[in-house]
């Protein structure tokens, strides 16, 4: 049996607890679009997915090692970036 990710199994979404904006601010700044949003479950931070070409949500992950991040809008999903799982 494969063990489950500490990080993801460790880490807590608080129910209402709504982002503070629904865009990627780098992207906006640096004029790109984004395909899709993630969210740091560790400070908040809100970047834009691997399929969007500023990877903001990944360059945070390497900048801070915050490692789970959530989909949104839906939360429907994390993402560990540390062991590359879905939780």
């Amino acid at each position: 049996m494969t063990k489950g990710c500490d990080h993801i199994e460790n880490s807590i979404e608080k129910k209402n607890d709504i982002p503070s904006t629904l865009e990627c601010k780098k992207c906006k700044s640096e004029g790109l679009y984004w395909v899709a949003l993630r969210r740091c479950l560790t400070c908040g931070h809100i970047g834009c997915c691997d399929s969007s070409t500023g990877l903001h949500a990944r360059r945070h992950y390497e900048e801070t090692k915050h490692p789970v991040m959530i989909e949104l809008p839906n939360k429907s999903w994390k993402w560990c970036y540390e062991h590359k799982r879905y939780g």
